[in-house]
């Protein structure tokens, strides 16, 4: 199953670059005292905060609810704005609005395109955390974050 997953994953990229000048994504950092919960794809190798596209109509806030309920089950509360990034690499010309969620409830549940949940301590994260989230918690912890950047 996780083969399929990473073709099909590849060729949606090759498909992407082709057709579709932009992207637009949501992700949301759901944080807990001193824990971020972090998810892996089967399609990816590295850990991230729950998101994906923006669809046809749909604001970044109801996508980022909407992913975050899809991928791990979460209910959330009140949305702070923390940023909205760019990413030109692989071929990507994709945006992401970032949002990060203090409350909200977790029944656990995911979809098939999800293979991990975990939590992990905010000064404790997984070496294969990808680079962009880690910037963001960084910025978290350190309590100054760009609103705008490179992701």
């Amino acid at each position: 199953m996780k083969i399929s997953y990473q073709v099909a994953y590849g060729l949606m990229r090759l498909w992407w670059s082709l057709t579709r000048p932009h992207t637009m994504g949501a992700r949301v950092m759901l944080v807990r005292g001193d824990r971020v919960l972090l998810v892996r794809h089967s399609y990816r190798a590295s850990w991230y905060h729950p998101g994906g596209g923006i669809k046809r109509y749909e604001t970044p806030e109801q996508a980022a609810r909407r992913e975050a309920f899809e991928e791990v089950g979460a209910s959330l509360g009140p949305l702070e704005l923390f940023g909205v990034y760019s990413n030109f690499r692989q071929g990507w010309r994709d945006h992401i609005v970032l949002f990060l969620c203090r409350d909200f409830s977790i029944s656990g549940r995911s979809d098939s395109e999800i293979e991990q949940i975990a939590w992990f301590r905010l000064d404790d994260l997984p070496p294969d955390i990808s680079p962009g989230s880690r910037r963001r918690l960084e910025e978290l912890e350190r309590g100054k974050q760009p609103r705008f950047g490179y992701w």
